[in-house]
């Protein structure tokens, strides 16, 4: 890519790797349109949400709000709360993270590695998202204690500012090209974070969120989902960093869907975690109906190596009635056409 941005050759913390993800052509049609996928596991813990992770203790620092010595607390389903336990472990905050058992297994492991304390919301006997009491007993948590903060993902105007970096790396990769950005909307913050600044940079392309099917941001009905780290399950405020102005149309992706176009694309050699799905599939078919030269960029905001367990495990797919081969073959069948053109 010309002009990209690239990071130091030697950095001195974990951190500094942050950034600077590339953007992989997944797919293309006959008429010169094309699907390119910003990558961003290639950042530290394999997920964009350390991005703002990281942007969010330094604000909280600058504020005052956070002192060496510190204690961070936030309700998470396990992304944001690695890139906080990088953060926390690099400056020497001590960081709690309020779970459930809805979130990867692999996620909560890494967490406690990093020297996370992990606090529970259920008794481990259901799998369910629970954002809702987390919220409530995160905030319960650090209220009253000095030095001490609740990030608040979903609410803090931090969390989309760190995205800031996101729209300059596009920018400039593409050289000012871009007419269709495809992101989750989870707290908002990724896609809509993106997009704000992209539009001081590009200001004519079009913004789609992708929630999952059950989620109610963009309406109901509101059920149960297990794309995991996005969309607003029911009893969940939605995130006031969900901009509406800044979403030209909002779309929603079942979980059949989302998780058959992940073992689609891992067979060509990419993992991508489980929401990335959705955003891959419902940018996969609109592919082929864009206008002439098209350049459509999807946020891929995690890899597929922390659902092994469950994306990829047949088992668990088969136990809760989300392993469909028909589906996955129509979107191998769809990739493998369009690939031809790449």
């Amino acid at each position: 890519m010309p002009g990209a941005l690239q990071r130091p050759a030697v950095v001195s913390r974990v951190s500094d790797l942050i950034g600077y993800t590339p953007l992989l052509e997944l797919a293309a049609t006959e008429t010169g349109s094309r699907l390119l996928l910003k990558l961003e596991m290639f950042n530290p813990t394999g997920t964009a949400k350390i991005r703002m992770a990281r942007q969010m203790i330094t604000d909280a620092e600058e504020r005052g709000e956070l002192r060496p010595g510190g204690r961070i607390i936030e309700s998470t389903s396990g992304n944001t709360g690695l890139g906080l336990a990088v953060v926390a472990a690099e400056r020497g905050y001590t960081f709690t993270a309020v779970v459930d058992h809805h979130a990867s297994a692999d996620k909560l492991r890494a967490m406690k590695a990093m020297g996370t304390e992990l606090v529970y919301v259920d008794d481990g006997g259901s799998d369910e998202l629970a954002t809702a009491a987390r919220e409530e007993l995160a905030e319960e948590m650090a209220r009253g204690h000095d030095n001490t903060i609740f990030t608040e993902q979903h609410n803090n105007p931090s969390n989309g500012v760190g995205y800031f970096p996101v729209a300059h790396e596009l920018h400039e990769a593409l050289d000012g090209r871009l007419d269709v950005l495809v992101g989750a909307v989870g707290t908002g913050g990724g896609l809509c974070g993106t997009a704000r600044e992209l539009r001081t940079l590009i200001p004519d392309f079009t913004t789609i969120g992708v929630e999952p099917k059950g989620s109610i941001a963009f309406g109901g009905p509101a059920h149960d989902y297990y794309q995991s780290g996005t969309g607003t399950p029911e009893g969940a405020e939605i995130g006031a960093l969900v901009d509406f102005g800044l979403i030209d149309e909002g779309v929603k992706v079942g979980d059949v869907e989302a998780f058959a176009t992940c073992r689609a694309v891992a067979r060509t050699g990419l993992l991508i975690g489980g929401s990335a799905g959705g955003v891959v599939h419902e940018a996969l078919t609109r592919l082929a109906a864009l206008p002439p030269g098209t350049t459509m960029v999807a946020l891929v905001n995690d890899g597929g190596e922390k659902y092994l367990d469950t994306v990829f495990n047949d088992d668990w797919m088969h136990a809760r009635e989300l392993l469909a081969p028909a589906t996955e073959r129509e979107i191998d069948e769809l990739l493998t056409k369009l690939r031809r053109n790449r």
